[in-house]
């Protein structure tokens, strides 16, 4: 099974982008759909309507600010019930707030209680609002300390703070990591492989393409194929075999999504 764990979906940006991400869908057999940040709940809304009406291949996750209200169980189940999502996705560094911030821990706990799993999505912050600092993947170790069976996936590898990222993932459990690829970053992509290979954590790295930065299948031919882009050098290789199994990993049952 291919599952493309990373895409996004600016619901204002009209039709065509819709038929294009469900396009760069048909690569994979199952694709989550990350909600963008949003003031109201009609990014939610947007997100359950589309993806109810692909239920076979789209998976939702839910735009969450927890700092800003309190987010409990009766919150998120109504997320899953009535809005049709699975997940949960935090922009703890945009938002400006620290992910052990105490309704935050609030939030986790009720979404550990009804197995909905939460993505950290920090990577690659522009905005000059942003709080950098709190998009450092050590950060959720106090999480990942308190909610041992709480899923989490640390967005994009946590770029630019990698090395925090693979010793999460290495030590934690049910912490795993977004390898997001792009085609224009090859030499990045293959220095977070061969990292994560040293460390053997390959087991914790999940696919994704960051949709409409990236398309499936273009992300997994770059991943496929830059060892055989650096043949002709004497940089480490990483056994193809080991990379396959990134992206044919059956993340939804690492993550406990019905399929």
């Amino acid at each position: 099974m291919i599952v493309d764990c990373h895409t996004h979906i600016d619901f204002t940006a009209g039709d065509d982008l819709l038929s294009e991400h469900l396009s760069a869908a048909e690569t994979v057999d199952k694709c989550i759909v990350l909600a963008n940040i949003s003031a109201d709940d009609d990014e939610n809304k947007k997100l359950g309507e589309y993806v109810s009406s692909h239920k076979q291949k789209l998976i939702g996750f839910a735009f969450a600010e927890p700092s800003r209200e309190v987010i409990d169980e009766k919150n998120l189940t109504l997320i899953t019930s009535k809005i049709g999502l699975s997940g949960t996705v935090v922009y703890c560094s945009a938002c400006a707030f620290h992910p052990a911030h105490s309704r935050a821990m609030l939030f986790y706990e009720a979404a550990e209680q009804l197995g909905m799993p939460v993505f950290f999505h920090n990577e690659q912050v522009l905005g000059c609002d942003a709080v950098l600092e709190y998009a450092q993947p050590f950060l959720l170790d106090e999480i990942a300390r308190r909610f041992g069976s709480l899923k989490i996936i640390i967005g994009s590898m946590g770029v630019p703070f990698v090395e925090q990222t693979l010793a999460m993932v290495a030590k934690h459990p049910n912490v795993y990591a977004d390898l997001t690829i792009s085609k224009d970053r090859i030499w990045q992509v293959y220095n977070i492989v061969v990292a994560a290979y040293e460390a053997k954590v390959m087991d914790k790295l999940i696919f994704g393409s960051g949709f409409p930065l990236g398309r499936a299948n273009e992300s997994i031919e770059v991943l496929l194929g830059f060892n055989k882009l650096l043949g002709d050098t004497n940089l480490p290789t990483v056994p193809r075999g080991d990379i396959r199994n990134i992206v044919e990993r059956d993340s939804l049952s690492l993550l406990s999504i019905n399929k």
